[in-house]
């Protein structure tokens, strides 16, 4: 019988030690649960993927995405609450494979976060299917050039690009019906902490990520390293601290020195970030968020907003975020300030600075009126029509 029963589908496995990708999973998964639904998490993962401590080959058995995943699902009280399968569809490890059928069956429908999941029989079973694309732009872009449909047999299209459909946002429809949502934050697990008078900026980042620029129609469309060569010097030019949690290839010496140079402090994000808890740690120990973003959702006027910076802003911290066309979608000011010259972020920092107890309040009230999972899945699952 169905109820308030959802499955949702991600990759988390894939990732292991990347706690902010985690996070993107726990807040749909935890924010359903704290509204009464029953949950399931669908999760694939290839053997060929399986590596162990060291990022080297090993069995599934030994391997340190098996010993992650369980560390989290148990962790948040989801033991009894997922499966992860092989890409054949063979089942791993959690619930049998005919549980994960019967409960999907039962599901009053699967949320399938950019389209992972695959599987056609668990797919067959349930009656609707929602694509959330949570990286705007990429997904669309490949579908009008022919390159990928990730949307195909999905009934409904959400997305946390908030401009998509808007006169003024060039990544394209697809003909699609679009909902757009912004990213929900479990407010009990991000309590707001204490700052200081001289915030530390950080941020937790990949400077090029797992695409690489896309050319459509005679523009292309970069990553986070093409725009944060245009910020570079801030650190130099402001009487601000900043740290990042950088994701960064040894052999880009070039933006190594150059960010060297600038005055960035940098850190392995697998030291301080690796997991939930220490992602959550890192975030809470910092004055302010420093934001920018990929050049896809900033030449596109995407209205992207990272969970990330949804995170610090229910921590009560500030977030000083690239504009990629935030204006229309949330009050930006104080709490949250919207930058798009070096100029505009250099007078930010030094605002912030200037007013920090302000700010911070500000960033919490903003979380708490705009980003509260509570209303976020509410107002989600009305847009869909789900009572």
């Amino acid at each position: 019988m169905k109820g308030k029963r959802i499955t949702i589908a991600g990759s988390l496995a894939q990732k292991p030690g990347h706690g902010g990708h985690t996070w993107v999973f726990l807040q749909y998964l935890l924010g359903f649960k704290r509204l009464g639904w029953d949950v399931l998490f669908i999760d694939r993962l290839e053997p060929e993927m399986c590596v162990d401590a060291t990022g080297r080959p090993c069995t599934f058995e030994r391997s340190a995405n098996l010993r992650y995943f369980l560390q989290v699902m148990e962790g948040f009280g989801l033991g009894d609450d997922f499966a992860l399968i092989s890409d054949q569809g063979e089942h791993i490890v959690g619930i049998s494979r005919q549980e994960v059928l019967e409960r999907t069956g039962n599901s009053t429908f699967l949320l399938n976060v950019m389209g992972f999941l695959t599987d056609e029989e668990i797919l067959d079973q349930t009656s609707r299917r929602v694509f959330l694309d949570i990286d705007p732009g990429f997904g669309q872009m490949w579908y009008d050039l022919g390159l990928a449909d990730v949307f195909r047999g999905h009934d409904d299209f959400v997305t946390i690009g908030g401009n998509i459909g808007a006169s003024d946002c060039s990544i394209p429809t697809c003909e699609l019906e679009w909902i757009t949502t912004p990213q929900p934050v479990v407010l009990d697990h991000w309590r707001p902490c204490n700052g200081t008078a001289s915030p530390l900026f950080t941020s937790v980042v990949s400077w090029r990520g797992p695409f690489g620029q896309l050319g459509y129609r005679g523009k292309t469309y970069g990553l986070r390293v093409h725009e944060f060569r245009k910020f570079v010097a801030l650190p130099h030019l402001s009487n601000g601290r900043f740290l990042l949690a950088l994701d960064i290839h040894p052999a880009e010496t070039d933006d190594l020195a150059l960010l060297d140079a600038n005055g960035w402090s940098l850190v392995d994000p697998a030291t301080v970030a690796g997991n939930p808890w220490s992602y959550r740690t890192f975030i809470q120990d910092s004055g302010a968020e420093f934001m920018v973003a990929k050049n896809m959702y900033v030449q596109t006027n995407s209205g992207w907003f990272s969970d990330r910076s949804i995170c610090y802003l229910a921590s009560g911290k500030p977030v000083l975020a690239q504009n990629t066309g935030l204006e229309g979608l949330y009050p930006v000011g104080e709490g949250l300030i919207a930058f798009t010259t070096l100029e505009e972020a250099l007078a930010s920092v030094e605002e912030i600075s200037r007013d920090y107890a302000h700010h911070a309040n500000a960033a919490r009230s903003l979380a708490e009126s705009h980003f509260d999972s509570d209303k976020v899945l509410s107002r989600l699952l009305d847009e869909l029509g789900v009572v």
